[in-house]
């Protein structure tokens, strides 16, 4: 696996932990966490990249609920305060293209509201095929990106390529050619929609005709089964799979006291975890993750 590996966390205030072991760790956190906060954020000691949180924002509102401009405002308030040196990028208000987050309904044990109002469908018309869809999802991507590089130059906004099959990502590739901007010369293009995808071979595809391209991309929550077929493809990949496992199946680690019943949120877990997700061999694809025994 060569793409930098970055650690999702619920828990911002690690950013400005001096905890040693954390040293060389770039920490992948969100919006939704962020905006909790009521007051200035000390400065940060370790490198960061800032998600958008639109899943859970499109999930439960079917629709940005904060404005490009608001969301600048956000970014020019916290990245100063934490160290604009330490910000390695920003992701946009991007759309994902998944069928659960379009049309919406129960997905996984999870409910969607769905985009079917974004899209102009009033109640009572019919839903529009997904390719449709998908296209509405892609051009607003775009159009963000490009407006957020424009209200704030200064800030390191990224793009990202939106999709399901690997013709929707060639469309959206098209899509920022047509806007007057090459991919090849970013620093980093997100890849979205894959974070939920079980079809690892299908990303694969996707991932190694855009490599091809010369775009150094950045896969949203892959997979580690994903990072052993493609890895060496991206320049970085972020998860917060650790944090999920441990909440999902209840699992505190022997060695630790706190109060709380899981290791969701606990630093020893997500240290334990990390670890083991940089030294597992790149070409071992089936890679699991016997979390209990992490540490």
């Amino acid at each position: 696996m060569k793409a930098e590996f970055l650690l999702g966390t619920p828990e911002i205030h690690w950013l400005w932990d001096p905890d040693p072991r954390f040293n060389g760790i770039v920490f992948f956190i969100s919006r939704s966490r962020a905006v909790r906060r009521k007051t200035p954020f000390p400065p940060a000691v370790h490198d960061f990249c800032f998600d958008s949180s639109a899943f859970p924002m499109l999930q439960k509102n079917g629709r940005w609920t904060v404005s490009a401009p608001q969301y600048v405002g956000e970014m020019r308030q916290w990245v100063p305060q934490l160290g604009r040196d330490r910000c390695r990028w920003i992701a946009p208000q991007d759309y994902m293209c998944e069928t659960a987050v379009i049309q919406g309904g129960w997905f996984k044990g999870q409910y969607f509201v769905g985009t079917r109002e974004l899209r102009g469908l009033k109640p009572g018309d019919p839903e529009q095929d997904l390719t449709t869809a998908r296209r509405i999802h892609q051009r607003l991507t775009v159009d963000n990106g490009i407006l957020l590089r424009k209200l704030a130059p200064e800030l390191p906004f990224i793009f990202v390529l939106q999709g399901e099959t690997i013709d929707d990502y060639r469309y959206c590739h098209r899509l920022y050619e047509e806007a007057g901007v090459d991919l090849s010369k970013e620093p980093v293009v997100g890849l979205g929609s894959v974070c939920r995808r079980e079809d690892t071979d299908e990303i694969a595809e996707i991932v190694d005709y855009f490599y091809g391209k010369g775009l150094r991309l950045h896969g949203f929550g892959v997979k580690t089964s994903g990072l052993g077929l493609y890895g060496d493809q991206l320049v970085s990949a972020d998860s917060q799979a650790w944090s999920k496992g441990y909440r999902a199946r209840g699992i505190k680690l022997s060695q630790c006291t706190h109060r709380a019943k899981t290791c969701a949120n606990c630093k020893e877990g997500a240290l334990a975890w990390y670890r083991r997700v940089k030294d597992t061999p790149p070409d071992f694809r089936q890679l699991k993750f016997d979390l209990g025994a992490a540490a």
